[in-house]
């Protein structure tokens, strides 16, 4: 809760700068015709509340930095190569409370479309790509073989908008949704099982293009 009412602050925050504030230019530039840009995110991952049906297993969900990098083919068409700078490190719990820890890192590439000319104040946008999510420091079950999580693959969908601040810098908010399954290993053999992590993700940022 605490991590979501930080990520809650910082998105008031932005949201409080008045229009006036964003559509300063100071170096009397455009940002049209600017082809690339990068974005510094604080970033929240929560995974499916159910990721093992039956099971009564729960993941608890964690903040951490996230970065990516834009090329645009056009004023409105992007390509984005987004990921987490750290890896996301989520508590699992089951009935009788916590039974372990493990660490999550994705990774994603999509397309974009960005609404609008780029000199607008705000900029609504839209993606859907792909992305792979690696499992790290799995420590789950106390003393029994060792329980792993294959790397989850699939479906990336992003939506967000870009506040500008002038020709140069501008504010993020975006949410993303990662559908995939990651298949369970014991003793490094495969169980049959999955977990449908299927996480979401709220950030907020500060980018830059060029």
């Amino acid at each position: 809760m605490t991590s979501l009412r930080s990520l809650g602050i910082a998105l008031v925050s932005v949201l409080a700068v008045s229009p006036a504030a964003f559509a300063q230019d100071s170096d009397g530039d455009r940002a049209a015709g600017k082809r690339f840009a990068v974005v510094g995110s604080a970033t929240i991952l929560q995974p499916n509340s159910d990721p093992l049906p039956g099971s009564r297993l729960d993941i608890d969900g964690d903040v951490a930095p996230t970065i990516s990098a834009s090329w645009y083919a056009t004023d409105n068409i992007a390509i984005e190569l987004w990921g987490a700078a750290d890896k996301f490190n989520h508590r699992v719990k089951g009935d009788g409370g916590k039974i372990g820890t493990v660490d999550q890192q994705p990774i994603a590439l999509s397309g974009q479309y960005h609404f609008g000319a780029p000199d607008k104040v705000m900029r609504p946008f839209v993606g859907l790509g792909y992305y792979e999510s690696n499992f790290s420091n799995e420590r789950i079950g106390g003393d029994g073989p060792h329980v792993g999580l294959e790397t989850a693959k699939g479906a990336i969908a992003t939506a967000g908008v870009d506040f500008n601040i002038n020709s140069r810098w501008f504010a993020r908010a975006d949410a993303r949704y990662m559908k995939g399954d990651a298949k369970l290993r014991e003793a490094g053999v495969g169980t049959g099982e999955e977990l449908t992590m299927d996480p979401w993700t709220v950030g907020v940022g500060i980018g830059a293009r060029f």
